[in-house]
């Protein structure tokens, strides 16, 4: 069976990674952008990350970051995976010897060889629907059609989902992941624990499918 995991983003409540681990979520996502909503401190992602359980990814995401912060931010939290949402080169990523991936803004953009070979090494690439360049976060949806069948890099569809489409989004993509942040939200950063129930349900059903 092939099927599609699962990242909730923006988490920034100890009650709500607990929450989205209860429903099967395969990993959290932290965010370490000052200007987001949901940016989170050190202390408050180590709070967080150290009462996960087992087998639950802690990404770190990043966004033109300066490398010391990003190291200084490793040496604090237990982080399994980097995650590099800016115009961050492939060399800048690979530099802190951490698996990464990278996320690519798709608003007027196509998934094009030479943007994605330059992150070979990347365990997977993001995509969402803000513009190259911009912040992600703001439920931004692109047109699915855009991405190409033949990629043969892992693929974690992101921006504008929520319980509504996401069984939509696996039907038509069939992504390695989907990754969620404001679709599951009562408020920015506050997750709604309803909706997270929502969405896993409806991505175990788009799963089944796939069986």
């Amino acid at each position: 069976m092939s099927y599609t995991r699962v990242k909730i983003c923006g988490i920034t409540r100890l009650e709500d990674a607990l929450h989205a681990a209860a429903e099967g979520v395969d990993a959290i996502g932290l965010v370490f952008y000052a200007k987001s909503p949901r940016f989170v401190t050190s202390a408050q992602a180590a709070a967080i990350s150290e009462k996960l359980p087992a087998f639950v990814t802690t990404v770190a995401l990043f966004k033109d970051a300066d490398a010391d912060y990003i190291r200084q931010t490793l040496a604090e939290v237990p982080i399994d995976l980097l995650q590099f949402h800016g115009s961050e080169s492939a060399e800048f990523c690979r530099q802190f010897a951490r698996p990464y991936i990278k996320a690519l803004g798709m608003a007027g953009e196509k998934v094009v060889p030479k943007r994605v070979e330059a992150y070979h090494d990347a365990r997977g690439l993001l995509l969402d629907g803000h513009a190259p360049g911009a912040d992600g976060g703001a439920g931004e949806s692109f047109e699915w059609g855009m991405i190409p069948d033949d990629v043969e890099y892992p693929l974690i569809l992101a921006g504008g989902l929520d319980p509504n489409n996401v069984i939509e989004a696996i039907r038509t993509v069939h992504p390695y992941a989907v990754d969620v942040s404001s679709g599951v939200e009562s408020e920015k950063g506050i997750k709604d624990a309803a909706l997270v129930t929502a969405f896993m349900n409806n991505v175990r059903q788009a799963n089944n499918e796939r069986s």
